[in-house]
């Protein structure tokens, strides 16, 4: 007997590759002569790799950035591994040779990496050069190790710290990678994420690495006009009650009402990456009605206020503020941790 299908559920997460796919062109766009590529980590920063992957690589992306090993079996169900480059590099045989047997390219790190990668059969890699930002990435005084100059590099680069600010490190880092660009041999040479782009073409050298901006994110104001938003999230209300003066909402009851409302059960709590943080002053909606959150955020469910939509019943879908490019609804999150930390109960919606 065949398991029974699952009745609909009562969240959902729309993502809107049209968006995304434009996202892409126009950063690619922004890049001058440098290619775009895509960073995807995270399951696209939670959005989806099935979904985001194919639409990347139909807009034209040819380069992909995840974090993990684990991460590179699903991209390579969408392209080929050898567009496939892994962030945190090898620190393993295992690692190696799973590298070669996928063709996913691992970015290394270190002096221990890069002869580790040698010694079990080298090939192509790319390389990191830390240039201030102190978590991944060769030394500066490294550049010339015997180590490194055994390497077969394609992509030679750094990571900005501080992109989204006007400071002189930027110009600083870029100088840096240069220099050890000199000293290198590489083919092509990498600098700008996201917010690198909007700091103009001197950062974008061959290739940049957009990532928060393709899912909707502004990490600079010169980007604004170019990018769209992606992700949509609805939930459902799961029932309807009045409430008497007096009475308390939630854990703790940290709301009390002091008029008769009536308010509703919604179905989204931070089990699917909404989190405590995004309840005290922010509200849900419909229709462009405001629907303000009462008490704290659950597990699975958040209140809110149906004075303004009293028309609403049990069943009826609200709108959940996820625009990221809206500094008003994060409250304590950042636009990486609103899509990050979105829960596979509501990817799989």
């Amino acid at each position: 007997m065949s398991d029974p299908a699952a009745p609909p559920a009562t969240l959902r997460l729309t993502v809107d590759t049209d968006a995304l796919a434009a996202n892409w062109r126009a950063l690619d766009a922004l890049s001058g002569g440098a290619d775009a590529g895509a960073a995807i980590k995270a399951d696209a920063y939670g959005l989806g790799i099935d979904i985001c992957v194919p639409a990347l690589r139909e807009a034209g992306c040819r380069t992909f950035f995840v974090a993990h090993w684990s991460e590179v079996a699903g991209v390579i169900k969408h392209v080929p591994g050898e567009q496939v480059a892994v962030l945190n590099g090898v620190l393993t045989e295992a690692d190696c040779g799973y590298a070669r047997a996928t063709g996913a390219v691992p970015v290394i790190n270190s002096l221990d990496q890069a002869q580790l990668w040698t010694t079990t059969g080298g090939g192509r890699c790319h390389l990191m050069v830390d240039t201030g930002i102190n978590r991944l990435g060769i030394g500066q005084a490294e550049a010339g190790d015997p180590a490194i100059a055994a390497l077969d590099i394609d992509i030679l680069m750094s990571h900005l710290a501080s992109a989204d600010e006007r400071t002189a490190m930027n110009r600083m880092q870029a100088e840096l990678l240069s220099e050890a660009a000199e000293t290198i041999l590489h083919k092509r040479l990498s600098l700008a994420n996201s917010a690198g782009i909007g700091l103009g073409e001197a950062f974008a050298f061959d290739l940049t690495r957009p990532g928060l901006a393709l899912y909707g994110g502004i990490p600079r104001e010169e980007l604004a006009e170019h990018i769209r938003p992606v992700a949509k999230v609805e939930a459902q209300i799961l029932q309807t009650r009045n409430l008497a003066p007096g009475e308390g909402v939630g854990y703790n009851a940290t709301f009390i009402a002091n008029t008769h409302m009536r308010v509703g059960t919604v179905s989204i709590g931070y089990a699917d990456g909404f989190l405590r943080a995004r309840g005290p002053g922010n509200a849900l909606g419909h229709e462009g009605r405001a629907l303000p959150i009462l008490g704290k955020v659950s597990m699975d469910m958040v209140v809110i206020d149906l004075a303004a939509a009293p028309d609403l019943a049990a069943g009826a879908w609200v709108e959940v503020p996820w625009n990221i490019a809206d500094a008003a609804q994060q409250s304590a999150l950042s636009a990486y941790e609103l899509l990050t930390v979105i829960g596979p109960r509501l990817r799989r919606s």
